[in-house]
């Protein structure tokens, strides 16, 4: 999630178990914790864009590497510390922080690496957005006020708080499934594959609906109420699913181009279509500002006339005030009369 969700759960976790007199220095030692594994976010190449993308969420969220990043983050403390804690204790608290960042960041929708060097496969629950203010902020509440005060349980009842909005959200992901499958049950779209929905951003009632059927992945917004099973489509479209092998045919094999083009692949979990509005950019179909466009958050630039370089990492995106005010149009139940 957003680094002031990551770092406020980290605090939590530490602040949670610490008594009275120690209840500042455990935060603050959680909070940086919680933060550091995010610090892959530096891992970057001028002249391999996707160096970034691929490594973000990679290694450092593995849980494996939860007493490697905790140790790192306890000989940062333990000079500034040592004459207050002993350092098994700052460990103690490091290590509560960081093993909260990759279960957080596994519950969004982005993908995380949570089995390295085990797997490779990128970990998204989908059960809660990537900034997600309800949450953020009523955990930061908490956390502050207990700082203050220095009482845990004001931690303890954030960390609940926020185990309980993680349920409810795995709640709302049950139902936007199953308001999927009815969608593609009414289209005669029973065999639908590669189903997924993903919250759109900052809330837990509209999701991005995504499964392919005969080749064409379609894009559709459903909005799901908090309480109770009726739900709201927001029809969207359908673009020709992108197959990297037939891409790939006319690439060099083992060219710089085509090893992007796996990597990218890889990234977006295979939710690959070509730009609705952009020449000769392959997009991840996953996101989009608006959760029944087309138009995605980033792609890859393909040109072929250059197959020895590193394929450009693109973003795009829009803020303008149509965007946004047909998102929240969508998010507030209200009927839109263009879906395009």
């Amino acid at each position: 999630m957003d680094p002031i969700s990551q770092g406020a759960l980290g605090a939590i976790a530490s602040a949670s178990t610490a008594p009275k007199k120690e209840i500042r220095i455990a935060t603050l030692i959680g909070w940086a914790a919680g933060m550091l594994a995010d610090a892959d976010i530096f891992i970057r190449s001028k002249s391999d864009p996707l160096l970034n993308i691929e490594f973000h969420r990679h290694f450092s969220h593995s849980l494996i590497f939860i007493p490697i990043g905790a140790i790192i983050a306890a000989l940062a403390f333990s000079p500034i510390l040592r004459k207050q804690l002993h350092f098994s204790k700052i460990y103690l608290y490091a290590l509560l922080g960081y093993a909260t960042a990759g279960l957080l960041d596994a519950c969004t929708t982005y993908g995380t690496q949570l089995l390295w060097p085990f797997s490779s496969s990128r970990i998204a629950w989908s059960i809660i957005s990537i900034i997600d203010p309800v949450f953020t902020l009523t955990i930061l509440a908490l956390l502050v006020i207990g700082f203050f005060k220095r009482k845990a349980k004001l931690s303890q009842i954030a960390a609940l708080f926020a185990f309980t909005y993680l349920v409810f959200g795995y709640h709302q992901h049950q139902k936007a499934s199953n308001a999927q499958f009815q969608l593609a049950e009414s289209r005669g779209h029973a065999e639908a594959k590669k189903l997924s929905v993903k919250p759109s951003i900052g809330n837990l009632a509209l999701w991005r609906s995504l499964y392919e059927h005969n080749g064409q992945l379609y894009i559709d917004a459903i909005r799901v109420n908090y309480f109770g099973y009726t739900h709201q489509v927001y029809p969207g479209h359908a673009a020709p699913l992108v197959d990297k092998i037939e891409l790939k045919a006319s690439i060099p094999l083992g060219s710089a181009l085509a090893h992007d083009i796996d990597r990218f692949a890889e990234f977006s979990d295979d939710y690959l279509i070509f730009h609705p509005s952009k020449e000769n950019i392959l997009a991840d179909a996953r996101y989009s500002m608006v959760p029944n466009s087309l138009e995605p958050l980033w792609g890859i630039e393909i040109d072929e006339q250059k197959p020895d370089v590193h394929a450009p990492f693109l973003n795009f995106r829009s803020r303008d005030k149509t965007t946004i005010e047909k998102f929240k149009s969508m998010l507030f139940g209200k009927e839109i009369a263009n879906n395009d």
